[in-house]
């Protein structure tokens, strides 16, 4: 108790003054859980069938506060800030997708909970992706939302596009270059990847270029991007060794974003894809459109297996 206390109050003061999202709904219960060799820093509410909500880059799982709110009415929401991430330990290796699928496999063994539906954005999909192949029994649904996977699919054409130069951005001279200008760094992700960018609240950038701006924050979000080509090896074996998988997926895309793409991507590792395209959205589909993309994923989640 104590430490969640001193960790909620690091948070509020390495926050600026009123650069807070939307919090998530009072009954919610955060708490540190050892993994895999670090701590993740994990938010649990609501009663009923498991599912759990991964976060991508540029954002923590914060982001998640309106899904959770609606989704908790009758799941039990498990919302962790991934590895490194957030108010999550940051250790010097693991940030490969392969070692943080483990991670959220250790959460669901502490928590004691065998089987979760799963739903990821941006980073989080190749979190998801990786534990899926590794724990197949135990992802019921899975929700992948505008984002590609390394190795699989049409990657190699999806980082052709300049828009994705971050994808080779990283190293100590990148790290000086952005200490102190965090805000600057982020600032160019949520704008260009944004339908509107006005839709990404200053309240939110402000939030989360907080956290970013944190010790070790930034050396961890760019060991993120440095696993990918390790990621792409790891996946490539995944499907080699099993196949397409038969659970149920739901691939989403903003339509000023990755839009159908996502269905062809996912369809490169599941059999049983249905795809969907958020109106007037681009990446931050949780920040431009959160009704519109709650209620899709809803749907998805409310469909009998």
């Amino acid at each position: 108790m104590v430490r969640m206390v001193v960790m909620g109050l690091f948070l509020f003061l390495a926050s600026p003054a009123g650069a807070q999202v939307m919090p998530f709904p009072a009954s919610f219960a955060t708490r540190p859980i050892a993994t895999n060799g670090t701590t993740l820093h994990v938010r649990i509410g609501g009663k009923g069938p498991a599912v759990v909500l991964l976060h991508g880059y540029g954002e923590t799982g914060d982001m998640w506060a309106p899904l959770a709110a609606e989704l908790m009415r009758d799941h039990t929401v498990i919302v962790p800030d991934l590895r490194g991430m957030g108010l999550s330990g940051r250790p010097a290796a693991g940030y490969d997708k392969k070692t943080q699928g483990q991670d959220i496999a250790s959460v669901l063994d502490a928590l004691k909970i065998a089987k979760a539906d799963i739903v990821a954005h941006d980073i989080g999909n190749m979190v998801a992706f990786a534990f899926v192949f590794e724990h197949p029994d135990r992802a019921t649904r899975l929700v992948l939302m505008d984002a590609p996977v390394p190795g699989i699919g049409p990657w190699e054409e999806v980082l052709k596009n300049p828009l994705l130069w971050h994808f080779r951005f990283g190293g100590p001279d990148m790290e000086r270059l952005v200490a102190g200008r965090e805000r600057i760094y982020l600032d160019r992700f949520w704008n260009e990847f944004s339908a509107t960018p006005a839709k990404f609240s200053e309240e939110s950038r402000r939030h989360y270029a907080a956290l970013y701006a944190m010790p070790g924050a930034m050396h961890a979000g760019f060991s993120q991007f440095a696993a990918f080509d390790q990621d792409a090896i790891d996946n490539k074996a995944f499907l080699a060794a099993t196949g397409k998988l038969g659970l149920p997926v739901l691939a989403v895309g903003g339509s000023a974003s990755f839009a159908t793409m996502m269905a062809t991507d996912a369809q490169a590792g599941f059999t049983n894809v249905q795809g969907v395209v958020i109106d007037n959205s681009g990446h931050w589909l949780m920040e431009e459109q959160p009704a519109a993309t709650a209620k899709a994923i809803r749907a998805f989640l409310d469909k009998p297996l």
